[in-house]
């Protein structure tokens, strides 16, 4: 029986469509993939389905009594509330059910003989729900999931408006394992994780008996936990059984079979097209041309899906910096509270550097130390001689609501519209997303555009905190090859091991320094 039912889903923003009559259905147990390139609508099919958003045409139909858990980065969380009250609020039905339970207590004293019954009825049934969801566990199942996320080290009675972007999702995520809804539905949940805890979920999943929808470009994460693909692709949705791997292998034979399929027709229509053209105004073939050119309008035409845009980032590359980079000398890290032992370290030209580790050790912390955009608690930072420094913050916070040309063209005012344009263009971005608000565009394709103004700007020192978030298959893999040509140095917060194995020079696991407990 299906979970899911959706019917001739069809949807656009503006004069941009986004689906074109899309079915799709959800059986229970199904672990779906659901994958494409950014702006394809992933995140907006997400919406449509869960009621956020209202389809142009089609219909959403979910099975009675479906409890629904969807990992929505938007969620306003209240000020005054701790990380673990929002924990606890996964529990807030039972919690009700206790509260009734007690307004029954009360009640039984005053009762009549018939009414005690009904409530004695009553206070079973209710004590057999609370037993069946674990109720009196629930402090140690908060407990779990909060060290599970690393949200023990965060600081789990810290208010949650004081919590970075990543910190949230990871607070949302735990609410929603918490929860144990019929359906999961997660959006790219592992691009705030690092690698332990990107385990700790994959075991998760693995183990989960009901259906859940995942969309990511984290490969190996999707092929270890996914029986079925859907991708979305040119407004279309179409299901592939198996993990990523088999998908794309599926997916090449098809498209090798459409163009073989599509140059034979050409082929024929341009033999049809000659032959009538040669024979029409002839009497005795005038018939064999006549029914050729019926044919011709009969036929009906393959087409090819136009190519989408490719990224192309090649970084700018200013004047070599001195041989020494930076070094600290017993520089601690942190905010009110010391994140780091004292630390002696240094960086070389050319040096490409990873930093790992569980989140909330102070990688962010050390790379703006470094730059100087936040004072060490104590020790010093020299930075190198003749140092151009591109950095590539973690989050977008607050998108701006003006068109992608204006960002650049703030950035860069001596470019023409043309060179704004190509700039943006070669970074993967259709003229329909040059010319919308950024703040309306998907993660990866903001990820896009701030990654415009950081190839266009001669560097030799690239500090990068996650670039690789939201980015689709196409462009991380652009993105490295880019990385891996760069002369000049780079110093990267990174949570893929495929994508810096093979760029990096060195690997400094900041678990080593760190003075949290993780």
């Amino acid at each position: 029986m299906s979970i899911l039912n959706v019917e001739h889903l069809t949807h656009g923003f503006g004069d941009r469509a986004i689906f074109n009559d899309v079915n799709f259905r959800l059986l229970k147990g199904e672990h779906i993939g659901l994958v494409g390139a950014n702006g394809e609508g992933k995140s907006t099919f997400m919406n449509i389905i869960t009621g956020s958003l209202q389809p142009d045409e089609g219909k959403i139909e979910w099975a009675k009594n479906v409890r629904v858990g969807y990992l929505d980065q938007h969620t306003v969380l209240k000020e005054g509330m701790t990380v673990r009250d929002v924990l606890k609020s996964a529990f807030d039905f039972l919690f009700d059910m206790e509260t009734r339970m007690n307004e029954i207590c009360d009640k039984m004293g005053d009762a009549t003989e018939e009414e005690l019954d009904a409530y004695m009825e009553e206070l079973g049934t209710i004590q057999e729900l609370l037993n069946a969801h674990d109720f009196y566990m629930i402090d140690s199942k908060v407990e779990e999931v909060a060290h599970a996320l690393g949200l023990i080290d965060i600081g789990i009675d810290k208010d949650v408006t004081e919590l970075s972007g990543g910190q949230r999702t990871k607070v949302l995520l735990g609410k929603l394992l918490l929860e144990k809804p019929d359906i999961l539905l997660l959006d790219e949940p592992t691009n705030y994780l690092d690698a332990e805890h990107i385990e700790w979920l994959k075991r998760y999943l693995n183990e989960y008996e009901n259906a859940f929808i995942l969309i990511s470009h984290d490969i190996p994460f999707l092929n270890s936990v996914i029986n079925l693909i859907y991708h979305m692709d040119n407004q279309e949705l179409n299901r592939y059984v198996g993990d990523y791997d088999k998908f794309r292998e599926v997916l090449e034979m098809k498209k090798s079979q459409l163009e073989a399929a599509y140059n034979r027709q050409q082929k024929e229509i341009a033999d049809l097209k000659d032959f009538v053209a040669r024979n029409k105004s002839r009497v005795a073939t005038r018939n064999m041309a006549m029914s050729r050119q019926k044919k011709l309008d009969k036929m009906d035409v393959i087409e090819l899906a136009a190519e989408k845009p490719k990224p192309e980032f090649n970084f700018k590359e200013s004047r070599p910096s001195g041989r020494i980079v930076f070094h600290t000398k017993d520089l601690v890290i942190g905010y009110e509270e010391a994140l780091s032992r004292p630390l002696n370290i240094r960086m070389e030209k050319g040096s490409k550097i990873v930093l790992t580790g569980a989140n909330g050790i102070g990688k962010t912390t050390l790379l703006k130390s470094i730059l100087g955009l936040i004072p060490p608690l104590s020790g010093d930072v020299w930075q190198g001689d003749y140092l151009e420094i591109g950095y590539f913050e973690q989050e977008m916070t607050n998108p701006p609501s003006n068109s992608c040309i204006d960002e650049i063209w703030k950035e860069f005012p001596s470019f023409t519209q043309y060179e704004v344009r190509s700039a943006l263009a070669k970074c993967g971005l259709t003229t329909k997303h040059i010319e919308s608000q950024v703040k309306v565009l998907s993660g990866g394709e903001q990820a896009k555009v701030r990654l415009c103004k950081l190839i266009n700007r001669p560097s030799n020192l690239l500090v990068l905190d996650e670039p690789t978030n939201h980015l689709d298959v196409d462009a991380k893999a652009e993105l490295k090859r880019a990385l891996t040509e760069y002369k000049g140095s780079i110093l990267m917060v990174c949570h893929e091991p495929d994508f810096y194995d093979g760029l990096a020079t060195e690997v400094w696991d900041c678990a080593k320094w760190t003075t949290r407990i993780i």
